[in-house]
């Protein structure tokens, strides 16, 4: 199957398959569905997917008359990703996408908590940086969840702005 799409060539031929599911109905049956996801050289992620008459691959004959069809949807990365999570086994995940590693979780979560620690002042992220010593860019990585501080130097943060906050309502 070959599609352009946006001005992009999508073809089943040229890609690397990836990984194949139907939902396990008889091909006769009109509720029958089948997805292959599929990588371009470019690295560009597609669905090419087909099905019977009450599919979502569906398509319209007539008047109240359908047919079986068949389609391709340029995907994200994070959509394939989406897909095969659905979809796939972990085997096959981590075979096409590489090993899921606990420790990406632990980024982001850090990171979204430096965030709402930094919004709960109100600050720039320059402003928070200079306040608390920070390197700017220390802190852009860290909120960006491409490093991470070390659990006791956002403990001390913690407590730091928490003290600032204290004062600031004392204060008033």
């Amino acid at each position: 199957m070959k599609k352009i799409i946006n001005g992009k060539r999508y073809d089943t031929d040229t890609a690397r398959e990836l990984a194949s599911w139907d939902n396990g109905r008889s091909y006769s049956d009109f509720g029958w569905c089948c997805e292959t996801l599929y990588v371009k050289r470019t690295g560009e992620y597609f669905l090419a997917g087909e099905g019977g008459p009450m599919s979502r691959y569906a398509e319209s004959t007539g008047s109240n008359s359908w047919s079986g069809g068949e389609a391709i949807r340029p995907m994200s990365e994070a959509e394939a990703k989406a897909w095969a999570e659905e979809h796939l086994d972990g085997e096959k995940y981590e075979a096409i996408f590489g090993a899921v590693n606990d420790e990406d979780d632990a980024l982001r979560a850090t990171a979204a908590a430096v965030k709402a620690l930094r919004a709960s002042t109100g600050l720039s992220q320059l402003a928070f940086a200079e306040t608390w010593q920070i390197p700017r860019r220390t802190l852009e990585d860290w909120e960006a969840g491409r490093t991470q501080p070390p659990a006791y130097v956002l403990n001390l943060l913690t407590m730091a702005v928490t003290n600032q906050a204290k004062e600031d309502n004392t204060n008033e």
